[in-house]
């Protein structure tokens, strides 16, 4: 077995609920719901007498997780929901999908809107940034050829 493996990405949220829905419109699916408090949590983290609901999402062919996690508390921390991808920190989530188009028109529907363009590099991929709730930017790649 190897020393290290990628296990899950975490994103903390105001609105729990509405980032979910987007996470599940992408094609994810929900694992688990839970609440997370207790000695053990503040130890890891780092601040006390802390309480958060998690959400744990999966691709649907398995493999790494999405943690989402939203304070009850302290209060979150706002960030900037319009945050670019010069900005330092977590910029992005990246998926690669089968019908980039599909998954744009979809969440165009839902009024998410593309960061910037669709683009092509070379004749391997079409990808786009897409900025879902809370200024989360989310990569979508679609394999060419």
């Amino acid at each position: 077995m190897s020393p290290i493996r990628f296990d899950h990405v975490g994103i903390t949220v105001a609105d729990l609920n509405a980032v979910t829905a987007f996470c599940v419109g992408l094609c994810l699916e929900i694992e688990g719901r839970m609440f997370m408090e207790g000695e053990f949590v503040d130890t890891v983290i780092g601040i006390p007498d802390s309480r958060s609901e998690v959400v744990t999402l999966l691709l649907p062919d398995g493999g790494t997780k999405l943690e989402l996690s939203s304070f009850i508390r302290p209060d979150h921390e706002p960030g900037s929901p319009d945050a670019m991808s010069t900005e330092l920190g977590l910029r992005n989530v990246a998926f690669e999908v089968t019908d980039l188009d599909a998954i744009l028109d979809r969440l165009a529907a839902d009024g998410y809107a593309l960061v910037g363009g669709v683009g092509q590099y070379e004749q391997m991929w079409r990808m786009a940034y897409v900025r879902g709730p809370e200024g989360i930017i989310v990569a979508l790649a679609q394999r060419i050829g």
